[in-house]
Parts: C-alpha cells; structure tokens; sequence
C-alpha cells in the first residue's frame, strides 16, 4: 500500500499553532517578537524606547492581533495584526503615508472608516528565517532546529500563514477593506499565492522602503491557490473558536476584552 503524506500546507498544522491572542502571555509574545525583529533585528524602532524588550505602539488599543506558535518547542514563531480604523482611531498609513496615498484611496478610507483596517506588524522571528551562516533574510527559511525536513519546510509558510490569518481577522471583524506598507519583495510573493493586491500609491519611507497596497478581503482569498485556501480556511476556523471562547468568558483578561471588543466594533 503505498503511503499518503500530506501536502505542505496540510502539515503547517501538524507543527504550529495559530491563534488569536486573547491572554496576556500570547500578548507578550507578540510584543517580544515584534522587539527583536522590528527593533533589534532591522532597527525600524529605537530599541532603548521599549526597555522592557516588548515592542507596542497606540494602534495596538484598537486592533486584533494573531500568534503563531512552534507546538514543538512552544516557541513564538510568528505574528500579525489587524488595526481597525474608526471616526475615533486613525491607521497608520493616513498617520504616516498620507502624502504617498493616491487621492481615490484616501476617498475611499474617508467614507468608509467602520469596513476599513490595516495589516501591520507582521514579523517572523529571525529563527525561523535564518539558515546558519546567512545574512538577513525577509521570508521564512529554517534555523538549526532538531526536527525532519517536512518540519523544516513547513517554516517557509509562517509568512503568508501570518498574512492570511490578518484576513481571517479581518472577516470576524467585519473589516472587508484594508491597507498593507509593502516592501518590493512581498507584493509579488503574494501575487505568486494568488492573492491579488492593488498598489495605492507610491513608495515612501516608512520602516524601510514600502508602497501602500489595497486588498478586499473577499477578492482576495477568492482567487488564492487551493492549497492556500484550505490554509486559510483552517486559520479562519481556529481564530474564530478563539473569539468564541472568549466572547464566552464574558469578563475575562483584559486583553481577551479587548479582542472581543475590537471584533464587535
């Protein structure tokens, strides 16, 4: 009989965890993550500012974030989040990219604030990135972890695991529009899954070279590749058991509160 073996997408799971962050624990991995890849590692924010070595900013009071997790190791493999715009909270690219921004997008962010969102801040950590002896590196290769080379490649997928599940963020919250600050590299990554992406205006400095992008969620994961698409279909599961679970606590941490009170925004 000859042996099954799951493709890679199908066994992401067997490897990590995916989560919407609701305790203050996932909440401290995702700001220790942030630290060493956006302060330590690139520099994009002074590191003495967060001498806590937990990186956070004012966005983070309105948004949704995602953890992912090595089951193995229990490491923190990886993150995102989702910034939800309000007639109250700005996003980042109107605070920051503004002047970049093509006039019809700022229209559109204009009249239809409570739809609109941001993906921000995602990150892999740098071991999970990094073959030994390499120079920086931005999209997920593997470190010197003890595992097989299925496990090892599953790490090339934290990346657009992390990028999908700001989508399934998005979909929970009710947010069917967004912006992303893209590097070069990352649009046409994404253009290879499938994922279509339209470019909103013109690159700026911001954490680096970036151009902001537009996404609808929905045209989005309409047109992925089928093997993204069971990916995402199963992070959309698992993040929205944990906003069910924590709608269920009613009263929880205040983290998992705020997770709760941002997806009902």
């Amino acid at each position: 009989m000859i042996k099954q073996f799951p493709s890679l997408t199908e066994a992401f799971f067997n490897y990590f965890d995916v989560d919407l962050v609701t305790t203050p624990r996932q909440l401290e991995f995702v700001e220790r993550i942030r630290y060493r890849v956006y302060c330590r590692e690139f520099g994009y924010e002074p590191a003495e500012s967060f001498p806590d070595l937990r990186e956070s900013d004012q966005y983070d009071s309105h948004s949704l974030h995602s953890l992912i997790t090595h089951r193995r190791s229990g490491r923190p493999a990886g993150c995102v989040r989702l910034i939800c715009a309000s007639d109250e909270h700005s996003l980042p690219v109107e605070d920051f990219c503004a002047g970049a921004l093509h006039l019809g997008y700022l229209e559109t962010l204009a009249e239809n604030r409570n739809t609109m969102c941001e993906v921000s801040r995602l990150a892999v950590d740098y071991s999970f990135r990094k073959r030994p002896g390499e120079q920086h590196t931005r999209v997920g290769e593997y470190d010197a972890f003890d595992c097989c080379h299925q496990e090892q490649r599953t790490f090339s997928l934290i990346g657009i695991a992390a990028f999908l599940s700001a989508f399934a963020l998005a979909d929970l919250a009710g947010r069917s529009q967004g912006f992303a600050m893209m590097e070069s590299n990352l649009p046409r990554w994404l253009r290879m899954s499938g994922v279509c992406l339209e470019k909103a205006g013109d690159p700026t400095e911001y954490h680096g070279r970036r151009t902001p992008y537009f996404v609808s969620s929905e045209t989005a994961i309409t047109n992925i590749r089928d093997d993204l698409r069971k990916l995402y279909l199963t992070l959309e599961d698992r993040i929205a058991a944990g906003l069910s679970r924590a709608r269920l606590a009613n009263g929880g941490s205040r983290v998992e509160q705020r997770a709760v009170s941002v997806a009902s925004a």
